[in-house]
């Protein structure tokens, strides 16, 4: 009876246990929604310790980077040609582009999964580049592939989202497409609403001036701050165009392979892994 007694109460804690686990995990749609093995993607939290036979409390998980590096697949590439993301003309880049999947810290404070899609060999820089920034708590507002916009700058900009490859459309290309570095994977833009440029058609901040002036703010890059130390001490260039554009950096105008400090080479495979500001064009 006491053996019984022992076996009903064993079930009880692993069926407990299962109602517990499946209660915090979620699961992703698409190639769009990023996996991680510690966060959700909008309202993740810490894992919780699995409980140990020791007397002494286990410490709690502290939030990591936890990024991955992927290869693009023919789903999702498919996707970005539908949004017009590349077109015939745009860089022969469909073998370079790597999927970075990370955490990030949002504006509510949270830990959320975004995803930026780059060049192959600035996926190590990158890597080390937003592990200092999660690591030191700058927040970003959301990071999410521009198919997710349909390929429109102005939507992505409009929506605060930070973003990397995008072989823009014409109405809204900022250089050659060949030469530039978005349509190469080599340029990340960060919290546009926070870190506006002046569009060189319409002569105006974008997406708005509301945080034009360059004071101190939540999200905000300021030269000299923990941003623009970390891009770069990477060799990265900040606002590489001759109007502001607070929210740019690329690895420099025309794009070529990238040859910042221990870069991937360019046909690296996945893993977990001097400006030239005031180009007669700009950098895109």
């Amino acid at each position: 009876m006491r053996r019984l007694k022992l076996t009903l109460g064993g079930v009880a804690l692993l069926s407990a246990t299962a109602l517990l686990v499946s209660g915090c995990s979620s699961s992703s749609a698409s190639d769009d929604a990023p996996s991680t093995p510690t966060a959700g993607t909008s309202e993740a939290t810490s894992p919780i310790p699995s409980p140990t036979p020791t007397s002494s409390p286990t410490p709690s998980l502290t939030p990591s980077l936890e990024a991955a590096v992927k290869e693009i697949t023919d789903a999702q590439w498919s996707r970005m040609v539908a949004a017009g993301l590349w077109r015939k003309g745009c860089p022969d880049v469909r073998d370079q582009l790597r999927r970075v999947e990370m955490n990030y810290l949002g504006f509510d404070g949270k830990v959320h999964r975004g995803v930026l899609v780059v060049n192959a060999d600035v996926t190590a820089s990158v890597v080390r580049i937003f592990t200092r920034l999660f690591e030191e708590g700058f927040p970003i507002r959301r990071m999410e592939p521009m198919e997710v916009y349909d390929g429109d700058l102005n939507a992505s900009l409009a929506a605060d989202n930070t973003s990397a490859f995008n072989c823009r459309r014409p109405d809204q290309i900022n250089a050659p497409f060949r030469e530039s570095p978005h349509a190469n994977g080599r340029a990340i833009d960060i919290n546009p609403f926070e870190n506006p440029w002046i569009n060189l058609r319409t002569k105006k901040w974008s997406p708005s001036a509301e945080y034009a002036e360059r004071t101190e703010g939540k999200g905000k890059i300021l030269e000299g701050g923990l941003v623009w130390q970390a891009f770069t001490e990477e060799g990265w260039v900040w606002q590489d165009i001759k109007v502001p554009d607070y929210m740019h950096f690329d690895t420099g105008y025309p794009s070529v392979p990238f040859k910042g400090p221990t870069a991937s080479p360019s046909a690296a495979s996945p893993s977990t892994a001097g400006s030239t500001a005031g180009q007669s064009a700009p950098a895109g």
